[in-house]
């Protein structure tokens, strides 16, 4: 937790950011994992309510009545049986005062309290669990099939401009989850050697974040497959001759991680598989060049679809004027997804409120028509204090390949022949998670985890 003057001055924010009417927080509650006793653990707070809020406790709302400049916690005190179970925890009007709100109310009286104030306009944020559904259907009447379209935009907007920057406290925890990301991804390339299975290196990917911080900040892609882009860990044996991809971060004091690194499984690349790497390695780096206040994160994405265009080209794979090959999106058999994503609190931060608020403004929309720039989740101009991911890939994805081939598309800017010869290659990412500054960027977290060719071989040959 922060101190409490900064929920204070959040909420005081919020408040004059929305302008008038009721606001509705909704805190999360255990979600059975497979029976109702047995539940995914740690529970995950809702981030916003922990941004506003500060507690992590299950069971809690929090209402902001901004026009009579009234704060609550609703939540029930826990009892007896539940504290044999799961040790004492503070009353909720203890929780509340921590965050400096003065008012708190059983969440039993979430209807009867709120009904009085329903003649105002009540915002609240899309929900993503069926048991808040259920409670906006209980307390506005409305269907869960109709609730995304009837939160409220002014909140949402609120919301997104508040959590993009970032403070120098928040800062200083990012650092900190990309220095526990330094020991989760090291200790996979010291494991990768043939014939150890991808769900071991994965499951002791997961134990460091565990053993370290919160836990994951999202399910740990480790694979052979690096071509899959949520390839989770199997039971398959790594190869010699392979390239392993390890995509993980970690989750500390409510903020995240996420880094990725491809690794040859014997320890040397070999030429073809360091050749691409190169590429991406470049596109990787170039990004700290070009990302700076002022610049369309939409823009750096396409300079670096230009830079792995012209190499592409170099290599043969790819042909014909550059611009007009990524005007045509011929880069997106290569890199079919953005070069990266806000994150803070989520990895992917505030994903659930709309990607088109989060990544995007008026001057910026992603073309939703065209593959690989669907999938851009960040395009809008960056400002000091954004968290951004920088994640350059080149993947052979063999379906890709053949649909494309059959269907002749982007013929003129891609040389089929030689892609038949890379349909065994997988994939190569590299992500590093970047913080905007008031002239530039820097990647976030003390320590660099190896990543260019020379330093990755020699750290694996430790």
């Amino acid at each position: 937790m922060f101190s409490k003057e900064t929920y204070i001055r959040r909420r005081a924010e919020l408040k004059r950011l929305v302008g008038q009417g009721i606001i509705v927080l909704f805190g999360n509650n255990d979600a059975p994992a497979n029976y109702p006793a047995n539940a995914y653990a740690p529970m995950r707070q809702d981030s916003t309510f922990l941004y506003y809020f500060g507690q992590h406790r299950d069971g809690l709302v929090g209402v902001i009545d901004i026009d009579n400049n009234e704060e609550w916690l609703l939540g029930d005190d826990i009892d007896v049986e539940d504290i044999v179970w799961m040790g004492y925890t503070p009353s909720v009007s203890d929780l509340a005062a921590e965050v400096g709100v003065t008012k708190t109310a059983p969440l039993s009286s979430l209807t009867s309290h709120l009904s009085p104030l329903t003649s105002k306009r009540v915002h609240f944020l899309p929900p993503y669990r069926h048991d808040t559904m259920i409670q906006i259907m209980d307390l506005l009447g409305i269907h869960p099939s109709q609730q995304r379209a009837a939160s409220s935009i002014d909140l949402i907007k609120a919301v997104v401009k508040m959590r993009s920057t970032k403070s120098a406290e928040e800062i200083a925890i990012i650092d900190a989850a990309c220095d526990v990301g330094y020991v989760m991804h090291t200790t996979a390339q010291m494991l990768i050697k043939p014939g150890v299975t991808e769900r071991f290196v994965g499951g002791q990917v997961d134990g460091i974040a565990r053993s370290l911080a919160q836990g994951v900040s999202f399910a740990t892609i480790f694979s052979q497959h690096g071509e899959i882009m949520h390839g989770n860990p199997s039971d398959a044996k790594l190869e010699a001759g392979r390239l392993a991809l390890c995509d993980a971060g970690c989750e500390l004091n409510d903020y995240c991680s996420d880094n990725t690194r491809t690794m040859p499984v014997n320890g040397k690349f070999t030429q073809k598989q360091l050749e691409i790497y190169s590429i991406v390695e470049a596109c990787h780096d170039y990004v700290l060049e070009v990302a700076k206040p002022g610049v369309r994160y939409m823009d750096v994405h396409f300079a670096v679809c230009r830079l792995m265009t012209e190499r592409l080209k170099e290599l043969g794979l790819m042909k014909g004027d550059v611009d007009e090959a990524v005007r045509a999106g011929a880069h997106a058999m290569f890199l079919p997804h953005g070069l990266g994503h806000m994150m803070g609190m989520d990895v992917h931060d505030m994903e659930g409120l709309g990607q088109i608020y989060v990544g995007f403004d008026d001057e910026t929309r992603p073309n939703l028509e065209q593959f690989g720039t669907n999938c851009l989740r960040m395009g809008r101009k960056l400002e000091p204090g954004f968290v951004v991911t920088d994640e350059p890939g080149i993947y052979f994805i063999p379906h890709l390949i053949d649909l494309w081939k059959k269907e002749g598309h982007c013929k003129e800017f891609l040389n089929f022949d030689m892609l038949e010869q890379y349909k065994d290659f997988g994939g190569i990412r590299l992500e590093d998670d970047l913080l905007i500054t008031a002239d530039g960027c820097r990647f976030l977290g003390t320590r660099r985890i190896p990543y260019h060719p020379q330093e990755l071989e020699d750290f694996m040959a430790q």
